[in-house]
């Protein structure tokens, strides 16, 4: 997944260029908007909702670039370090932690708050509620709740130290019930009641997991019922929410073991199950659960020490056993997971894809041998399409064969640029300083155009425009036309790597977020957030991605949330348009640069040698770092 984000990433960069006559002659825009925020500016992060927040050494701020003030200042806590500032994918909430965890709590004070950026609402505060200790603080989607444990104070006193559970509502910010995990004044040796992982929210009842066994409480904090099932770390329920399973990472921290009770809380299974790895990916399926663990050796020669791989297994709802007589070899890390109607589809980060049915058996008649680090796979109407770092083709998704009868091999490149040409019904592939066209029925491969592109790079982004094939990398930009023949290539010489800011573009935005959607239904997430199925792409449809962000943020009710969705709803602002570091004649400079015609619409300088900044190029705005403590926001549409 790291290597997809790097790639995607690569595809959305702004680029930087330096060089035209016509660059030279554009008018510098002045800035929007001007903030001095009074402190040492540390760290910019652009939020999914287009907000961008700004750590100080007094705490945080957020800008929005069509306000002139701040949208919220958040200096309670003081200087805040980059991992005590949590963004919560997938909504407008950053947790902000400072203090000592749950396995110090009561030597040091702890707290946490909860910002909604969008708003620019501080909308908990462990000071302001008189939380001495908090354990833990778990944002809930969609349900759009908070929960809270640890220790409050009542009065003068602390309830004698019982730890405690509180359900806050977001959108009204108001608490709605709370209780004790154990009994207030309780005589004799304490229990650890520490809260040990996420706790599941279901729509009647909350379950804690808690190093003395599951909690579940009603909606009301009544109790329902507690088992001795200790150390949960995550928690997932079937649609019918009767059947929950509980992940517990093992002490030696290699391996977890699955739990399964019932909605009364009785253990469903026998012995619970014990799998190889820490579990990366588990999916509920009519026919049993579909369980993806990496193991790892942790750097060990030893001959005893575990391979670096993934196992896969598939096993018995009803009791946990495994249904495949034998796994699917994986010999390396999966990269790519996918459940269709007729079994398992997965593809190896080191090469090779596979599929296999769900009673165990191989669907492809040989597994398929591909390059290393499989950038696409996705569908197409030819079949399973695969792009990686050396080789790609279409793949018959019933047999494994291949549809083009041999592979499009290429030297082994960082990134590899692709389309298709609905028009032309065929392929287009960037790699070997050549683009290459792939007839979508016959799978016959011809050589389209050349891209030589300066400073060795290879082509990250290609799109189809109304007059051409567009390309573009980190110094380069080209217009091919559907003949093959170039209408411009625009090269801008780097400055150096140095000058390059931290940049999202909205694109990457849709695609971060259609990433984090179905990242939630993985170990690591939010157990309890927008649960993602484990279901194939279609190639190259960007606009279904955004949908899906704007559905997902639209399901939940709250302005904020409204507000992304709207975002997403909208077309980018920046979408005719790329927008590139470079030299100016008066120093460094952002040029917005036309798809279309290589020309340069506008210029922003910043002079500085090694500029911070960030561009929104969903909401076309861009973020410049002037000095220590003053950021300047303009507006790059027009």
């Amino acid at each position: 997944m790291k290597t997809l984000l790097t790639q995607l990433k690569s595809v959305m960069m702004v680029v930087l260029l330096v060089g035209t006559t016509s660059l030279f002659a554009q008018k510098a825009e002045t800035r929007n908007q001007n903030y001095n925020l009074g402190a040492k500016i540390n760290e910019m992060t652009l939020t999914v909702g287009g907000i961008l927040v700004v750590a100080t050494n007094d705490g945080l701020v957020g800008i929005k670039p069509t306000e002139s003030q701040p949208v919220f200042v958040f200096n309670n806590f003081g200087k805040l370090k980059p991992e005590e500032t949590d963004f919560i994918p997938n909504s407008p909430y950053i947790v902000v932690s400072q203090g000592a965890d749950s396995k110090f709590a009561g030597l040091t004070k702890t707290k946490r708050a909860v910002i909604n950026y969008v708003s620019g609402k501080v909308i908990f505060n462990s000071e302001t509620d008189n939380w001495n200790q908090i354990y833990t603080c778990n944002v809930v989607l969609p349900q759009n709740k908070l929960i809270v444990s640890g220790i409050q104070k009542e009065g003068d006193k602390f309830e004698k130290m019982a730890p405690k559970v509180a359900v806050y509502d977001l959108g009204s910010q108001k608490l709605d019930y709370s209780f004790f995990l154990d009994k207030p004044g309780r005589v004799g040796i304490a229990k650890d009641f520490s809260v040990t992982g996420t706790p599941l929210m279901l729509k009647d009842f909350l379950i804690i997991p808690t190093a003395q066994g599951l909690i579940a409480k009603s909606n009301t904090g009544d109790d329902l019922w507690t088992t001795k099932i200790k150390g949960v770390n995550w928690m997932v329920a079937d649609a019918t929410e009767k059947e929950i399973y509980g992940f517990e990472t093992t002490s030696n921290g290699k391996n977890t073991r699955i739990h399964k009770v019932g909605s009364n809380g009785a253990e469903l299974w026998k012995d619970d199950r014990k799998v190889q790895g820490i579990v990366s990916n588990f999916q509920i399926l009519p026919q049993g659960l579909a369980v993806v663990s990496n193991k790892s050796s942790g750097g060990s020669n030893s001959v005893f020490a575990a391979s670096d791989e993934s196992e896969i297994a598939f096993l018995s709802a009803s009791t946990g056993e495994d249904l495949w007589d034998k796994a699917p070899k994986t010999k390396g890390y999966v990269q790519h997971f996918y459940v269709q109607d007729d079994g398992i589809l997965f593809g190896i980060q080191s090469g090779g894809i596979n599929k296999i049915s769900f009673d165990g058996k191989t669907l492809f008649k040989k597994p398929l041998k591909t390059g290393e680090n499989i950038m696409v796979m996705a569908d197409s109407p030819q079949g399973l399409i695969y792009i990686t770092s050396e080789d790609a083709n279409i793949v018959n998704l019933k047999t494994g064969e291949k549809v083009w009868d041999k592979p499009l091999k290429y030297k082994r490149a960082s990134s590899v640029a692709s389309t298709f040409d609905k028009a032309n019904n065929r392929y287009l592939i960037a790699a070997d300083g050549k683009i290459m066209a792939i007839d979508a029925n016959s799978g016959n491969v011809n050589d389209f155009a050349t891209c030589d592109f300066d400073e060795k790079e290879d082509p990250n982004h290609m799109e189809i425009r109304d007059n051409g094939v567009f390309l573009s990398s980190s110094q380069n930009m080209s217009l091919v036309n559907f003949d093959g023949n170039e209408n411009y290539h625009a090269y801008y010489k780097s400055p150096g790597r140095s000058t390059f800011g931290k940049i999202v573009g909205g694109a990457l935005a849709v695609a971060s977020t259609a990433m984090a959607v179905s990242m939630s239904a993985r170990a690591g997430a939010n157990r309890t957030g927008f649960g993602g199925t484990n279901d194939l792409s279609s190639y190259n449809d960007y606009g279904k991605e955004a949908k899906r962000a704007a559905d997902m943020f639209s399901s939940i009710s709250s302005a904020s949330f409204e507000y992304l969705a709207t975002r997403f709803k909208a077309t980018a602002a920046t979408e005719n348009a790329q927008f590139i570091l470079t030299k100016l004649d008066e120093g460094v400079g952002l040029v917005k640069v036309n798809k279309d015609s290589g020309n340069v619409d506008k210029q922003i300088v910043l002079k500085d040698k090694k500029p911070e900044y960030e561009v929104d190029e969903l909401g076309g705005f861009l973020f410049y770092k002037a000095n220590d403590e003053t950021i300047y926001a303009y507006d790059l549409k027009g």
